[in-house]
């Protein structure tokens, strides 16, 4: 896909070539190092294009995506045939909601109709408790097996979203394309979910920053890395305040309510999709989250409500 007029691409490093572009709602990055300057701006676009890719593919926004013509079937009785991208996916999805023991809810975006940050009001009560009756991955019909495999939502309302994740899968995928190309130096960053390539051209890893969480101009913590993924979910990208309490858009699909117990958890993992799963269920998961990350033996990084910080291996 090639680049847009507000993509920025730059090719004036000796060693190195960056895009940078908008792209599933965040600003993204594209860095590559030890390559040949005529195949830098091909590799770039070609990566930025599989993050739109999944942008449009799995986009509730977009008419034409699968997830659109999922829940447009929502209490039809129709189940939707899904390709095996969707269904690696959907598997992932029931993973998750198993690990996090119903807290990691792909049925959950439909409280998003509740919870309006730009207006500074709370919801009614009544409202979310109606939401929360249409959510549920366990009422999903989906079962393993071969294919083709279809999906079918029983209830009129009830909707997928894939937001929880579809930005982390978008950085393996872009980081995929340039690793089958031979790239073994830079990184994908998409609003912050980053996935490794490789170290700097001199074997150093690269230096990435951890957002904190109340200064947001500013880093609370540092790290080099060379491989892997780094991701953070945090309550301080989307929110209001109200009597002093900040209620953020991690929602608990069990009452409508934001969680309170963290301002962010960031995690380190192989892939992205990994790391930033793990840290959203740990946001999800309140006072069991480190017990929760110990036991998936990944390093981390979590800041609790009072800002004391907590960490392992990282």
């Amino acid at each position: 896909m090639p680049a847009t007029r507000n993509d920025t691409l730059d090719l004036s490093a000796a060693s190195e070539a960056v895009l940078r572009f908008e792209a599933m709602a965040c600003s993204a990055e594209i860095r590559i190092a030890n390559v040949e300057p005529a195949r830098r701006a091909p590799l770039l676009e070609a990566a930025a294009g599989e993050v739109r890719r999944i942008e449009q593919r799995y986009s509730r926004y977009r008419t034409d995506s699968i997830v659109s013509a999922i829940n447009a079937a929502a209490g039809s009785g129709i189940a939707v045939e899904v390709d095996s991208e969707t269904a690696d996916l959907l598997d992932f999805a029931a993973r998750l909601h198993a690990l996090s023991e119903g807290r990691f809810d792909l049925t959950s975006g439909i409280l998003r109709q509740a919870w309006d940050f730009r207006a500074g009001r709370l919801p009614d009560a009544a409202t979310l408790a109606a939401l929360c009756q249409r959510i549920g991955w366990q009422r999903v019909r989906w079962s393993p097996g071969p294919a083709p495999r279809c999906i079918a939502l029983p209830e009129p309302g009830m909707e997928l979203d894939f937001g929880g994740f579809g930005k982390e899968y978008a950085a393996d995928r872009a980081a995929g394309r340039l690793l089958a190309a031979g790239v073994r130096s830079g990184y994908v960053n998409l609003g912050g979910d980053i996935r490794m390539l490789g170290p700097r051209p001199d074997g150093r890893g690269w230096a990435l920053g951890i957002q904190h969480p109340r200064q947001l101009d500013a880093t609370i913590a540092g790290l080099e890395l060379s491989g892997g993924a780094l991701a953070t979910s945090g309550d301080y990208e989307r929110y209001l305040e109200v009597d002093g309490r900040r209620y953020c858009h991690i929602l608990d699909p069990r009452s409508g309510w934001p969680v309170q117990h963290w301002q962010s958890v960031s995690v380190v993992a192989p892939l992205c999709l990994a790391a930033g799963a793990l840290a959203t269920t740990a946001m999800l998961m309140a006072d069991q989250a480190l017990a929760f990350l110990d036991g998936q033996r990944v390093p981390y990084l979590a800041v609790d409500a009072a800002g004391g910080i907590h960490r392992a291996n990282l």
